[in-house]
């Protein structure tokens, strides 16, 4: 497996790790026969586990999509496994912004992950115009 596909499987974990602590915290309030009862999410750093979870889902399909296509349209390995490292790195400042309630922050960390799946997706029709 490439790097990028490794960071295709630490996205998963990351909006994964991103909920559950929470609950296993929360465990005496949280009953996992009700998991998204919304009066555990009414404590405001939960909401915000929650919102960063949630965004997480959002945000893979496109990642792992534009991972696996540039390295089936054969982009430059080294480039994608790069970007992908960003992106997780990206992902996770993500989380800790959304955690510690830092809208701003947060917004300009979206746009640059998004940014990086953009630069991921394309790569192979840039292949032919890149340095390398």
């Amino acid at each position: 497996m490439t790097i990028a596909e490794w960071c295709v499987f630490g996205t998963v974990m990351l909006y994964l790790l991103t909920i559950a602590p929470f609950k296993v915290i929360g465990f005496p309030r949280f009953d996992n026969s009700k998991p998204r009862d919304p009066a555990f999410f009414e404590d405001p750093l939960r909401a915000r586990a929650l919102g960063a979870h949630i965004n997480g889902i959002e945000s893979f399909p496109l990642f792992a999509t534009a991972v696996l296509l540039a390295e089936f349209r054969l982009g430059p390995q080294r480039l994608i496994d790069e970007l992908a490292v960003l992106f997780l790195i990206v992902r996770i400042a993500y989380v800790f912004t959304y955690l510690g309630d830092r809208p701003t922050l947060r917004s300009i960390l979206w746009n640059i992950g998004f940014a990086i799946n953009l630069a991921i997706f394309f790569m192979p029709a840039l292949r032919n115009h890149l340095p390398f």
